[in-house]
C-alpha cells in the first residue's frame, strides 16, 4: 500500500464529492421547499454537487485547509513516519486536485501582513495540527473504536465559515437551555452574514477553548444527517425558523441539519461553546482506513 498516494486520493475525494447523507438531506429540502427562489437555488446547488463529483472538480474555489483526525485502536500505533506520510499525502493531494494556492510566504510578521505574497504551489498550504481520537473519548460522538482501528479522517475547512465561527464562554446558570439557545443565537447571527447557505452548522461544548473546538471538528467528521438526535433537531428547527433560506433568498431551508457534540464538563459556572456555520459545500470529509 502506498499511503501517500492513498492520502492524496482521499484529499481529492473530500474536495469533489459529498456524503450520501448530505445529498439525501438536500433532496429532502428540495421536496418540501415552498419558496420558488429557494427551490431553484437548492436545485442548482444539487447540480453543482453532481458536476463536481462526475468531473472530479472541487466543489468550491475555496478548497479549504486540511484538518486531520486519527482514530487509533489499542493494538495500532501512530509513528513519526505515518505523520510524515500524512503531510506528504496532503501536499500531493492539494497539488493533484489542484487546490487554490493559499499558503502565505514570509516570516511570522510577514505572514500576518501577507506582505510577501503567496506560494504558487497549492501543496504548500500546511494542515492544521492533528487530532487523535481513542476509546477514552467521552462525548456525544464517542466512537466504538476496535483494537485494530487506524482511520484517518480529512476535513477541508473553508474560510467563509471560519470568519463567521465563534468560540467563547457561556454562563450556564445550571440550564442546558441557556447554553444551547446562546449557541443558536450566535449561529443565527452568523448565518445572516454567511451568504453560502444552506448550512450544516456544528457545535462543540467542552471545558476549554481547545476542547470545544476539537469536539466541533469531531462532530463534522462523524456526524450523520440521516441520524439526528433531539438536540440536533431542535437546533435545526430553530435556525430554519429564521427563514434566511438558501443564499439568503428566504425560504424553509436555512440549514440542512446540525451537529452537536457535548464532551466532559468541569465544576464551574461556565461552559465553553464553539460554533461553526458551514457553507453549502461543507462538510468536505473523507476517510482513509489503514
Amino acid at each position: 500500500m502506498d499511503v501517500i498516494e492513498d492520502i492524496s486520493r482521499t484529499i481529492v475525494e473530500a474536495s469533489t464529492r459529498l456524503s450520501k447523507d448530505k445529498l439525501n438531506a438536500l433532496k429532502r429540502a428540495i421536496e418540501i421547499e415552498t419558496n420558488d427562489n429557494a427551490s431553484w437555488c437548492l436545485s442548482q446547488i444539487l447540480e453543482n454537487y453532481e458536476v463536481a463529483q462526475d468531473t472530479k472538480f472541487p466543489l468550491c474555489d475555496d478548497t479549504g485547509i486540511a484538518h486531520v483526525i486519527i482514530e487509533v485502536g489499542s493494538e495500532r500505533e501512530i509513528t513519526g513516519d505515518l505523520l510524515n506520510q500524512i503531510h506528504e499525502g496532503i501536499e500531493l493531494g492539494l497539488n493533484n486536485l489542484p487546490a487554490r494556492p493559499m499558503a502565505v510566504k514570509g516570516n511570522e510578521i510577514e505572514r500576518i501582513e501577507q506582505s510577501q505574497g503567496l506560494f504558487e504551489s497549492p501543496g504548500m498550504l500546511k494542515p492544521a495540527p492533528i487530532l487523535i481520537d481513542s476509546v477514552n473519548d467521552e462525548s456525544t460522538y464517542k466512537r466504538d473504536i476496535s483494537p485494530d482501528t487506524l482511520n484517518i479522517h480529512f476535513l477541508l475547512e473553508g474560510g467563509g465559515p471560519e470568519i463567521r465561527a465563534k468560540t467563547f464562554r457561556v454562563y450556564h446558570k445550571r440550564s442546558f437551555s441557556n447554553v444551547i439557545n446562546t449557541a443558536v443565537d450566535w449561529l443565527g447571527d452568523s448565518l445572516k452574514m454567511l451568504g453560502c447557505t444552506p448550512s450544516i452548522p456544528a457545535i462543540g461544548i467542552g471545558r476549554t477553548h481547545f476542547e470545544a473546538t476539537s469536539l466541533l471538528l469531531k462532530s463534522i467528521a462523524y456526524g450523520n444527517l440521516d441520524n439526528q438526535n433531539d438536540v440536533e433537531k431542535f437546533v435545526t428547527d430553530r435556525l430554519n425558523e429564521t427563514q434566511i433560506g438558501p443564499l439568503g433568498l428566504g425560504g424553509n431551508t436555512t440549514v440542512l441539519g446540525t451537529y452537536v457534540n457535548i464532551g466532559n464538563q468541569r465544576a464551574s459556572g461556565v461552559r465553553i461553546v464553539s460554533v461553526r456555520p458551514s457553507c453549502f459545500v461543507e462538510p468536505r470529509v473523507a476517510c482513509l482506513m489503514l
